[in-house]
């Protein structure tokens, strides 16, 4: 029996690789697409997150000619960008990253004298989810909730406490903020003061934050109350803990 009470976590193994696999292949995807490129075919770019600006000659990003904005750059000084013109798997992965990443060149590696697909912040988040992912396809437990299963990437000696006193939510609230409060401070105190953080502060804060969104996501598919007959008192909790069903008023 396992530690939630259940006969086998299979479903928890497959979610959890399943997360961390999509996540390495884009991870490993943001390096070997400009790898492989024609050296010095993808320019200095400066586009929007959550809009595509490089997906033909007249898009946004190509068009730009304004070097003073907080939005794009002189495009004509480094060079048109169109990543449609590229075989499919190298569109498709610039595409996503035009899509999804503002991606500044200042903010971004190069490969090959390729700008990345997507910045650097971007690179530890996708690290980050491969991490969140292939450790709770290790250690994580389906215990009803997307709460428990989330918090059963710990070790249940370290949740007598959380459990005893029903701190859960208070626990999963604090490993959100120390996951995600770094990067919202670096990138909050750029966009408000002249700061500029690093590519290595970028990195370190961005990847905690993955690794918490890919664990989440892991535990969120994996929480399944139908797995213990809906019945939830035969969910293993920690410090001997049980669930139990509210009694219905009369």
């Amino acid at each position: 029996m396992q530690k939630n009470g259940l006969e086998d976590r299979s479903r928890e193994k497959k979610v959890g690789y399943w997360v961390g696999g999509v996540s390495t292949f884009f991870l490993v995807s943001f390096f070997l697409v400009p790898f492989y490129l024609p050296t010095d075919s993808v320019p200095e770019l400066s586009g929007r997150a959550n809009a595509f600006d490089y997906h033909s000659d007249d898009a946004w990003g190509n068009v730009q000619t304004d070097s003073g904005g907080e939005m794009g750059h002189n495009q004509s000084v480094h060079g048109a960008f169109v990543w449609s013109d590229l075989d499919p798997y190298a569109a498709f992965i610039y595409a996503f990253g035009d899509l999804n990443c503002h991606t500044k060149a200042e903010r971004s590696w190069e490969i090959n004298g390729n700008q990345m697909p997507v910045c650097v912040r971007d690179v530890g988040i996708f690290l980050g989810l491969a991490i969140g992912g292939f450790l709770f396809s290790r250690r994580g437990f389906n215990r009803w909730t997307i709460r428990d299963t989330f918090l059963s990437l710990l070790p249940d000696n370290s949740l007598l406490s959380v459990y005893r006193n029903d701190r859960r939510m208070f626990a999963l609230l604090a490993i959100a903020a120390i996951a995600a409060v770094p990067m919202a401070i670096d990138g909050f105190t750029q966009m408000l003061t002249s700061y500029e953080s690093n590519a290595i502060m970028r990195l370190l804060t961005g990847t905690p934050f993955g690794a918490l969104i890919g664990a989440f996501m892991a535990a969120s598919f994996s929480a399944r109350p139908a797995f213990f007959g809906l019945d939830p008192s035969k969910v293993v909790l920690p410090s001997g803990s049980r669930f139990s069903m509210k009694a219905e008023e009369e």
